[in-house]
């Protein structure tokens, strides 16, 4: 037996929370130039003149940094297999230079595979929270896990 996480580990209504990021103005705007460079995520101003309020990280940006998280604090240490897409995101308030994110994450629902014994599917809100508290960001998706003991119940 191991200590890695499986699907038979993952419980509809299990809340988990992890990890720990500090953004950086200068990896903002690098994302920024690189990837989502509208005048908000690359200038100071223009981010105070938007509906951010300041300089903000792209939402884009954020969706890699809870996948860094998430990865580094969960998936690694799990039997996952992989994702097959996300099925909803939401950018809930502006990520700011200095943040300190962290992840959460909650089961909501998971089944076995009903063509291959050796897998079972989980349904996740991932959310990545600043400082103090507050959701930054949300996402859903589905994860495939690897069982412990293919086959046996759930």
């Amino acid at each position: 037996m191991t200590d890695r996480i499986h699907f038979e580990d993952l419980v509809p209504g299990d809340v988990r929370e992890y990890g720990r990021y500090e953004v950086t103005r200068e990896e903002i705007v690098a994302f920024a130039a690189e990837y989502d460079p509208q005048p908000m995520h690359l200038d100071e101003n223009a981010g105070a003149a938007s509906l951010l309020g300041g300089l903000g990280a792209s939402g884009w940006h954020g969706c890699g940094i809870l996948m860094k998280i998430v990865a580094e604090g969960f998936i690694l240490n799990s039997s996952g297999m992989g994702a097959g897409g996300i099925d909803e995101v939401k950018w809930l308030r502006p990520i700011r230079p200095g943040d300190v994110l962290s992840a959460r994450h909650t089961v909501l629902a998971a089944r076995p595979s009903r063509t291959k014994p050796d897998r079972g599917f989980v349904d996740f809100r991932f959310e990545l929270l600043n400082g103090k508290g507050e959701v930054v960001l949300e996402q859903r998706c589905g994860v495939m896990f690897g069982r412990r003991v293919p086959g046996e119940p759930a």
